[in-house]
C-alpha cells in the first residue's frame, strides 16, 4: 500500500456523514485532515459530539485550498451537495458525492462534465454498488442465469422520527428522493434507463407536515417493468427491505438488504446450484468500507473507476422523473458533452 491519501469531509449534515467519517478515520488508505461544515447551525449541532472528538474543524478555504488533499467526501445536506461538490471539483479534488445528486439535473451534468475534463473522479454515495448481495445479483443477471428479466421490485422503507421529517420535505419527491435513489441506481445498472417513469407521491402518515411519505415509482421497459416503494413510517423496516429480480429461468430475492441475505430459485439446476429455492451464503461487509477502498485504488491509478458519468446522469434523470419532475422529457444521454 502506498502513502495514505489525504482527505477531508465537506459537510457533516448528511445521514451518511458520520459513517463515512468513521470509515475514513479507520482506513489505512486515508489520512483525514479534518471536517468542514459551512452551515453554522449544523456545525453547532456536531462540534461537541463525542463521536467527533479529536477531529479538526476547518474552514472551507482551508480544506479546499490544501494542495496535499486529494479527495473530499461531500457529506452536506442534500440541497448543498451540488454547490459544495462543484467547489471541490473546481479546487482540483476527487470527490465522493453523497446521494442523491441534488435536485438540479443541469447542475449535476455540469459538475460531471467539469470533473471529466479535469480527470477527476466523482464517486456517488450509492452504497449498494459495493454490497455483496447486489454483487451476486449483478453477476447472475450479467451472465444470464435468470433468463429474460421481466420484473424487478424494490422496497426500502424506514421509520423517521417526527422531528426529522421536516428536513426531508424540501422537495416534492420526499421519500423517493431520499431512499428510492439507491434502488434506482441498481435497477439502471441491471436494465439501463427506462422508457417511461410514472411516480406516485403521497402523504399518508399521521404527522401533519408536507413530506410525501408514501411513494412508489413504476419504470417501464420494452419487455420488463420495475417498481420501487419507499415510505417513512414503517416500524422496524430494515429487516424487510428487499430487492427481487424475476426472470424466465429464475428469481433472486435479497431480503434484508443489510446484512445481505439472499435466496435463489432456478427452474433447472445450473451454475453449481440446484433447482428450486435455496439460500446462498453471502459475506457481510460493513457499509462504506468497499466504497472507500475502491476509490483509493482508483485515485492511485491501481484500478479504473467502474461507473461512467453517463450512468450517474441517467440515474439522476430517472430519479427526478420518479419524483414528479419532467426530467425524462428534457435532455437525453446523447446531450452530455
Amino acid at each position: 500500500m502506498g502513502k495514505p491519501i489525504r482527505c477531508g469531509l465537506l459537510g457533516i449534515g448528511h445521514a451518511h456523514g458520520l459513517g463515512k467519517l468513521q470509515v475514513l478515520q479507520e482506513s489505512p488508505d486515508y489520512e483525514l485532515v479534518g471536517v468542514c461544515e459551512p452551515d453554522d447551525a449544523i456545525r453547532s449541532q456536531w462540534q461537541n459530539d463525542e463521536r467527533l472528538d479529536g477531529v479538526r474543524w476547518l474552514a472551507q478555504d482551508e480544506l479546499l485550498g490544501d494542495e496535499s488533499v486529494s479527495m473530499v467526501a461531500v457529506e452536506s445536506t442534500v440541497p448543498q451537495l451540488l454547490p459544495l461538490g462543484r467547489a471541490a471539483i473546481d479546487a482540483g479534488k476527487h470527490i465522493h458525492l453523497d446521494k442523491p445528486a441534488g435536485t438540479s439535473l443541469a447542475e449535476f451534468q455540469t459538475l460531471l462534465d467539469v470533473a471529466a475534463s479535469r480527470d477527476l473522479i466523482v464517486q456517488m454515495g450509492y452504497m449498494f454498488r459495493y454490497n455483496t448481495g447486489f454483487d451476486f445479483i449483478r453477476r447472475a443477471v450479467g451472465q444470464d442465469w435468470l433468463g429474460h428479466v421481466y420484473a424487478i421490485h424494490g422496497s426500502m422503507c424506514t421509520d423517521i422520527p417526527r422531528g426529522k421529517r421536516a428536513a426531508l420535505a424540501f422537495h416534492p419527491g420526499g421519500m423517493m428522493l431520499e431512499l428510492g435513489c439507491h434502488l434506482l441506481d441498481m435497477i439502471l445498472l441491471l436494465l439501463g434507463p427506462p422508457a417511461k417513469v410514472t411516480p406516485f407521491l403521497r402523504h399518508d402518515g399521521e404527522v401533519g407536515d408536507e413530506l410525501n411519505d408514501n411513494t412508489l415509482a413504476v419504470l417501464e421497459y420494452d419487455c420488463a417493468m420495475a417498481t420501487i416503494e419507499t415510505a417513512a413510517m414503517e416500524p422496524d423496516a430494515f429487516p424487510k427491505r428487499r430487492f427481487k429480480v424475476s426472470g424466465t429461468r429464475g428469481t433472486i430475492l435479497l431480503e434484508p438488504l443489510e446484512p445481505p441475505t439472499l435466496q435463489l430459485c432456478l427452474r433447472e439446476p445450473a451454475h453449481g446450484f440446484q433447482a428450486g429455492w435455496q439460500t446462498v451464503p453471502i459475506d457481510d461487509v460493513p457499509r462504506y468500507v468497499r466504497d472507500m477502498e475502491d476509490l483509493a485504488r482508483c485515485i492511485r491509478g491501481e484500478s479504473t473507476f467502474g461507473y461512467a458519468k453517463e450512468h450517474d446522469y441517467n440515474v439522476q434523470r430517472t430519479l427526478l422523473g420518479a419524483c414528479g419532475i419532467e426530467a425524462l422529457s428534457r435532455a437525453t444521454i446523447d446531450d452530455i458533452s
